[in-house]
């Protein structure tokens, strides 16, 4: 099933503006939206985003535009893929502009602060639960994806024809979609791969070895595991794109913002100084403590989280966080 009709794109940033690239060589008329008027300007002039992506062209059918009612006029997919923490408030106000009977791609990884709640139930409760909803997540780094790199994902949601849908339409021979009815799975994996990522790359720069950044991935995999099932998820979604894969992207490619942001901790740089530093959001340094309150909520036990959250917060090293990580009790490796 292929939907004509133009897609708003929400969110300027480099994942917003590698997805706009990508939908509109896919011959996609795309509205590319964002909050920061002077950044859309000149996206708008130099054909290109020159402070996320630098040395890109867009393509001649993206229009950026600093209007959300332009953007949103007649749109058929609205893809948001604005920092978790801007979601709500930016669907709130595009949900009076969005057509009835579109699709709504949520396109961020992470937990919301306070209500612990999944993008995709952030996105039903501000469009309404009659619109569809689903989740795009995975391995894919926004350069690459911009750049036409070989890419594949998992489209989620509850509405098989709104997944097959998304398949069909965002589908290139450089972007591949894998289909997934498991929108808790893939969601609780994509937010949480980035907490894991923290910890891997304050393992690699404290320079604790190879063995130590491969138990960490994969004893990050098993904890993201129990609070996805804890959650009504899949063990199998875990085990795919947007589990094990984006897990591993995440915790060993040198584009990740958040393993670059473990190592510089794990080098004794404070937080904020890390952040004052950064352009781009590190999705995981909120999610950390949501997924640890998320876990609590459920009685799963995230050891690793714990450890990260104490680090975050300043009152653990990555280097004492590690050791007690290694001290901990010894149990089978198939315990839930």
């Amino acid at each position: 099933m292929t939907v004509s009709g133009p897609v708003a794109v929400l969110g300027c940033g480099s994942w917003g503006t590698a997805l706009a690239i990508h939908l509109g060589r896919c011959g996609r008329e795309v509205r590319l939206w964002g909050r920061d008027a002077d950044l859309v300007g000149q996206v708008a002039a130099c054909r290109g985003n020159e402070v996320y992506l630098p040395g890109i062209e867009l393509p001649g059918c993206v229009r950026p535009t600093a209007s959300l009612e332009s953007a949103l006029e007649g749109a058929v997919y609205v893809v948001a893929a604005v920092p978790s923490h801007g979601t709500r408030q930016v669907l709130r106000r595009a949900a009076p502009h969005v057509r009835p009977g579109a699709t709504v791609v949520s396109a961020t990884k992470g937990i919301e602060d306070g209500t612990l709640l999944r993008m995709s139930e952030v996105t039903a409760q501000e469009v309404g639960d009659g619109r569809a909803v689903a989740v795009l997540s995975g391995p894919s780094f926004a350069a690459e994806v911009a750049r036409g790199v070989p890419t594949a994902v998992v489209v989620a949601g509850r509405r098989a024809e709104a997944v097959e849908a998304v398949q069909q339409d965002f589908r290139s021979d450089r972007f591949r979609l894998y289909a997934s009815d498991d929108v808790v799975g893939v969601e609780i994996g994509g937010a949480m791969k980035n907490v894991i990522a923290i910890a891997a790359g304050g393992a690699e720069s404290l320079g604790l070895g190879h063995n130590a950044v491969a138990a960490l991935v994969t004893r990050g995999l098993a904890e993201i595991s129990r609070l996805a099932c804890a959650l009504g998820g899949r063990r199998d979604t875990l085990a795919g794109l947007s589990g094990l894969g984006d897990l591993v992207l995440t915790c060993t490619g040198g584009p990740s913002r958040n393993r670059r942001l473990g190592m510089e901790l794990g080098r004794g740089r404070a937080l904020d100084d890390v952040l004052d530093g950064m352009r781009m959001v590190a999705e995981g340094v909120r999610t950390t403590q949501a997924a640890l309150a998320l876990g609590a909520r459920h009685g799963v036990e995230l050891p690793i989280t714990s450890q990260m959250t104490e680090v975050i917060a300043g009152r653990k090293t990555p280097r004492a966080a590690v050791e007690e990580l290694m001290l901990r009790r010894q149990r089978s490796e198939l315990d839930e």
